[in-house]
């Protein structure tokens, strides 16, 4: 018979893999331009986020969107 710490372990890995899948992972070639705003996207922010294809800004506010946030 499982005790609660077994039961806590299995809780505390289920929202560790939840959360994991929520992250948002960019692959391929970076853009060179923002596809929200249309601004040019920082040589280095393309260097550190493969793939990337919305500005910093417009990052943010996608990350938002996603965890529902409605208004700011």
């Amino acid at each position: 018979m499982a005790d609660i710490v077994d039961l806590a372990g299995g809780v505390i890995e289920e929202t560790v893999q939840h959360g994991l899948k929520q992250i948002v992972r960019y692959t391929g070639i970076s853009a060179k331009e923002c596809e929200e705003c249309g601004e040019d996207i920082p040589e280095d922010r393309r260097a550190a986020v493969k793939g990337v294809k919305v500005c910093a800004p417009c990052g943010a506010l996608v990350e938002l969107k996603a965890k529902g946030v409605r208004r700011l």
